[in-house]
């Protein structure tokens, strides 16, 4: 599995290493050891599942102290764009965003440390994603920012009349006015 760089502090995108024969293929898609090996000691205790349709936008979300998560996105099928935020003032990359498309063909992951916002945009007919956490859910302790902060400048890359959001997701507040402690 290669552990590749984002140029955000603990935002990494792994890559397994896949092996294909005619039956199909293997890979592992979690190895602690190489993890650690990186730098990166985590335990993970949540798995979340979610199966959505083409144009579905879930974020951007993230969890308050005392229970901020670590996730470990991957797209078992179809394909996605994944966004972050990085929401941690501390960092030379606070209020920037990052995305990559995920998909059950490339099976890359995505690695998204506490602190950062996060978010998908269906991109195939339908997806299936699956993320690890290192925090259960709170529901108190939950949070969001709207998708489309001018601030943030996320090309979502589909048409606003296109995308299907929740009611939630619809009212999140814009970065400047979000409330966010990590």
């Amino acid at each position: 599995m290669k552990v590749i760089e984002t140029g955000f502090d603990g935002l990494v995108i792994l890559e397994p290493n896949v092996i294909e024969d005619p039956r199909g293929y293997f890979m592992e898609s979690y190895r602690h050891d190489v993890l650690k090996s990186s730098g990166i000691d985590l335990h993970f205790i949540q798995d979340n599942q979610s199966k959505s349709r083409r144009g579905v936008l879930r974020g951007l979300h993230y969890q308050n102290a005392p229970y901020p998560q670590t996730k470990l996105v991957r797209v078992l099928s179809g394909e996605i764009l994944d966004v972050v935020v990085d929401l941690r003032k501390e960092k030379p990359t606070f209020g920037q965003s990052f995305s990559i498309q995920l998909s059950g063909e490339n099976k890359k992951q995505l690695l998204v440390p506490r602190g950062f916002a996060h978010g998908f945009l269906v991109l195939s007919e339908a997806a299936e994603i699956l993320y690890k956490c290192d925090e259960f859910y709170h529901p108190e302790a939950e949070g969001g920012i709207m998708y489309n902060d001018p601030a943030l400048k996320i090309n979502w890359g589909m048409s606003e009349k296109d995308l299907i959001l929740s009611q939630r997701d619809q009212h999140h507040p814009i970065l400047e006015n979000a409330i966010f402690n990590f």
